[in-house]
């Protein structure tokens, strides 16, 4: 069929391979299976034969790793789907690239939702090369600096420095950055705040996430609060105004 995604299943565990293979034969039939590979160096030869326009990865393979394959190919023709037992490092990176993962065991909805996203993407996204891109940069640091955030046109990529503030808005988020510019974002703070505790935010209230780096003031009198880059006055609550105390003396050092 001429609308089915030419996949390729990369992963050195038997079991894990066969039940890839059982799960598109069955749920996805948008898919067409045109091998497999169980470790770099055979996933580099069936990629240069088959040309497959989706791959899942599994993150941790022989001859070395998931991102050691994605650096050969400067100009990504293909999409990728990550799929991996552990290495929470790893999982931040793809998380702050926005490039989609499944973790093992592998649940057969969240399966089908990855190869859904796929196609959603696919249809509307021109950015492919320059996530890669901002995954691989990210691997490279530690904790990852460059943030994919979607917009309503597309994908945005920030470095974490260029964000003052991030302010919730119902299930959506306004980001504030240096530049004086805001963007409306559809996610919620809390994933914000689980992928950027370590680049130096923090949640000072329910509503807010600030960017240490940013702040210019603490405010004592009446009630607790921080007075950022952007002129903005966040409050602090009373639970969090000695975490929010001890982290910025830890900045300071």
């Amino acid at each position: 069929m001429s609308n089915q995604l030419k996949t390729l299943i990369v992963d050195d565990e038997p079991d894990a391979v066969n039940f890839i293979r059982s799960i598109i034969t069955e749920y996805c039939p948008n898919l067409e299976i045109i091998g497999t590979a169980n470790s770099v160096k055979v996933a580099v030869k069936a990629i240069a034969k088959e040309m497959p326009e989706l791959i899942f990865l599994d993150v941790e393979i022989p001859h070395g790793s998931s991102f050691d394959l994605l650096l050969q190919y400067p100009e990504k023709t293909f999409d990728v789907i990550f799929i991996t037992a552990f290495n929470h490092y790893a999982i931040q990176a793809i998380k702050f690239s926005a490039v989609d993962y499944i973790l093992k065991p592998i649940n057969i909805n969240e399966f089908i939702k990855a190869v859904a996203k796929v196609f959603e993407k696919r249809s509307q996204d021109t950015n492919r090369g320059a996530k890669y891109d901002i995954l691989l940069e990210n691997i490279r640091t530690t904790p990852p600096t460059r943030l994919a955030i979607p917009t309503s046109d597309g994908m945005e990529f920030l470095n974490t420095r260029e964000i003052i503030r991030i302010e919730a808005d119902r299930s959506y988020c306004w980001f504030y950055l240096k530049d004086k510019r805001k963007i409306l974002v559809s996610r919620n703070l809390k994933e914000f705040q689980e992928l950027l505790t370590s680049r130096n935010f923090f949640r000072p209230h329910n509503s807010h996430l600030i960017n240490l780096e940013h702040v210019k003031k603490y405010v004592r009198h009446e009630g607790n609060s921080t007075i950022m880059a952007d002129g903005s006055q966040i409050p602090i609550s009373r639970n969090n105004r000695d975490l929010f105390l001890a982290r910025m003396a830890k900045l300071s050092r």
